[in-house]
């Protein structure tokens, strides 16, 4: 699949892309394989929405420039899909969560990819990469690098990521600070796909909990990550929950 085939729906307007999780998918493999040819020469930048992002987007102004200038924006929350069924242009067909993305690539592409992990503390990625490597024997780890650098030492961070020869960035330093530094550093990545993952890092070494599968599909894996850490995200969703679904039906006509 290629980025001129994808379709998109604008909630709360902004441009989401209409993409099953195998679509997402087959959009990286087939960015890969172009940039290993030599037909394309910048990074494919993927960005992700939920509640929490569309809240956000409609408060920092920076942020929300930063998600017009991605090439694709998918819908890592349930609440998105629902919301494009609702009062979208077109429907999103599913949910497409990042921390299911990291494992959708291996398992639905037989071939090599080589990823760079930044963000987290370096035991975190670490440990994150070690568990990827030895669960998938085509997940090849080309580097990891914590996300506590200053700006100062932002370019020797690219620098090292562009030797890595990665086919594939994950950025995880939350929002909106990983989108900034996406868009801000964008000409200077020579990796196929760079993707922003927040804290998909510690789902996988299990310093966080994701929901049971049930809660995961009714939209309520927010209501999960509230309970079991209420001090790091009760607050967040109280608020940003109630301001997302004001955002999507105020600008359910804006189109960027």
């Amino acid at each position: 699949m290629d980025l001129s085939d994808v379709d998109f729906s604008y909630v709360a307007g902004i441009k989401t892309a209409c993409l099953s999780r195998t679509q997402l998918v087959s959009l990286f493999v087939e960015h890969i394989i172009a940039f290993r040819s030599g037909k394309h020469t910048q990074p494919l930048t993927v960005f992700d929405t939920n509640g929490h992002g569309i809240s956000l987007a409609h408060q920092d102004g920076q942020f929300y420039n930063a998600l017009k200038h991605a090439d694709v924006i998918h819908a890592d929350g349930q609440s998105v899909v629902s919301f494009s069924r609702w009062f979208g242009n077109k429907v999103i067909p599913e949910r497409s969560a990042t921390t299911d993305t990291i494992h959708d690539i291996p398992v639905q592409y037989n071939g090599e990819v080589s990823h760079f992990l930044l963000g987290g503390t370096q035991a975190v990625v670490e440990g994150c990469a070690a568990i990827l490597a030895n669960t998938y024997p085509n997940f090849k780890i080309a580097g990891t690098q914590h996300g506590y650098f200053s700006v100062d030492e932002e370019q020797a961070v690219i620098e090292q990521i562009n030797r890595s020869q990665a086919d594939v960035l994950w950025v995880g330093l939350g929002k909106p600070k990983e989108q900034l530094f996406v868009i801000r550093n964008k000409h200077k990545f020579k990796i196929p796909v760079v993707i922003t993952c927040g804290g998909c890092y510690n789902y996988i070494t299990g310093d966080y909990a994701r929901a049971p599968k049930l809660m995961q599909n009714m939209g309520f894996e927010w209501l999960h990550r509230a309970l079991t850490e209420p001090r790091k995200f009760l607050w967040r969703y109280l608020t940003t929950n109630p301001h997302a679904i004001y955002c999507v039906i105020k600008h359910r006509n804006v189109r960027y």
